[in-house]
């Protein structure tokens, strides 16, 4: 069997351990391990990717991954690493947030073969418990002052702009129980989760102990941020989602492609599945190929999240804003390319009399006059879906467009418009 422990060491990935000699021996045959992951939305986002990828990894090893989704604990919220409450979401939305989750999940790992995956939701085992049996059962063993010892109560109670419910105050008890009930059934012996998770791992760890006198373990790792203390996978526009409907491959892409140098080699080793020597050439070769780390995560992190069809489209929607012709594509998929870029709109019926292209120009601005317009072509400078325009008297058809409804001009190197024909 791979040993997965120094290949998680080698990549920075052990950040805490209950007993690491205990692990490497429990280990050292197939065994089962699980990550949780909260229901928030119904897309799982780049700071979800550690976790899971962590997860494949151990599968990749021989172990048998549990992957949680929590249909109960999402009912609550965890207070670890916020600064304030959740907002309570319904039974229907969490139903339909654990529903996307769980196919995205299949993506990442394998549910058939020897060491198959397995796909479990809390909810299953928790809302049987009435609070009473759940006081009676697991409450018990829960001793507060220990409760209050724990980092992510303790910043909460020590804020004076917000405190921390007793909703939010149980959370710790639900995923404690959690890892009892997968050591049970599933015979479950070791937990993963991300360093602000310490707290809610060890407090399994101790219920196992109290209630069945189990030996469980924890492996906490860093958690995704940039040189600068950032979490890793936020943008102006919110965050980036595994799902393609939330953020396209063409975007998901370009985040990647576009990491800072200063944090591109923890990103390849913490996400990508290149090996220790794929990684050690490209550190090495970091001062000469500026830009190759980049494209390697960009690459291998757009491959595994959307597939050989979606790494293409990424790929070559990048050789369009760089000036490949644009042919057949989709309103969607240009309108996700040129997302900053600025468009105007004519009557569809334009199209039919054939509308001048000096014209077009200045009605999305890339000509101050027509006779700006008309030197601009002469010149040289205008194009067309990045196909370059030689007479001054080109009229825009159907034939011209690029997508459903767009057009896509360009004046110079770098200065785009879109035109939309409604």
């Amino acid at each position: 069997m791979l040993n997965i422990l120094e290949e998680l060491q080698w990549r920075g990935l052990v950040h805490q351990c209950t007993d690491l000699e205990s692990c490497r021996r429990e280990l050292g045959k197939p065994t089962a391990v699980y990550a949780g992951f909260d229901p928030t939305s119904d897309s799982l986002h780049v700071g979800s990717l550690l976790p899971l990828m962590m997860l494949r990894r151990f599968q990749q090893a021989g172990h048998t991954p549990v992957a949680l989704v929590g249909g109960a604990t999402g009912m609550v919220g965890d207070p670890s690493g916020k600064s304030d409450e959740r907002v309570l979401q319904t039974k229907e939305a969490l139903e339909r947030n654990v529903a996307g989750i769980e196919l995205q999940m299949r993506n990442f790992l394998d549910f058939d073969g020897p060491n198959a995956a397995v796909l479990v939701n809390n909810y299953d085992w928790m809302h049987s418990f009435s609070f009473l049996d759940f006081l009676r059962d697991i409450g018990k063993n829960f001793p507060v002052n220990v409760m209050l010892s724990k980092d992510s109560v303790k910043s909460r109670l020590e804020r004076q702009d917000s405190g921390l419910s007793f909703t939010e105050f149980s959370y710790m008890l639900l995923q404690a129980y959690d890892f009892v009930y997968l050591a049970q059934h599933q015979n479950c012996k070791i937990q993963i989760g991300g360093s602000d998770q310490w707290g809610n791992i060890t407090a399994g760890i101790d219920l196992g102990r109290r209630m069945s006198s189990q030996q469980l373990y924890g492996i906490t790792c860093p958690l995704l941020t940039t040189s600068d203390g950032r979490k890793m996978g936020k943008t102006e526009k919110g965050a980036v989602w595994l799902s393609p409907e939330k953020t396209s491959p063409y975007e998901f892409y370009q985040y990647f492609v576009n990491v800072a140098d200063a944090d591109v080699l923890m990103t390849l080793r913490f996400l990508s599945e290149v090996d220790k020597t794929q990684y050690d050439a490209i550190e090495a070769n970091m001062a000469t190929s500026p830009g190759a780390a980049q494209r390697c995560l960009a690459e291998s992190l757009t491959k595994l999240v959307h597939g050989d069809a979606g790494l293409q489209s990424a790929v070559q929607a990048t050789k369009i804003f760089f000036g490949t012709e644009i042919d057949s594509l989709s309103d969607k998929e240009l309108n996700s390319i040129f997302a900053d870029v600025p468009s105007s709109s004519v009557a569809r019926a334009r199209m039919v009399e054939g509308l001048p292209l000096v014209e077009a120009l200045c009605v999305v601005s890339l000509a101050t006059s027509k006779s700006d317009a008309r030197r601009a072509i002469e010149e040289g400078s205008v194009y067309v879906n990045n196909r370059k325009i030689e007479g001054t008297d080109k009229t825009l058809a159907e034939s011209d467009l690029a997508s459903e409804s767009l057009i896509v001009l360009r004046r110079g190197k770098k200065k785009y418009a879109l035109l939309r024909f409604e």
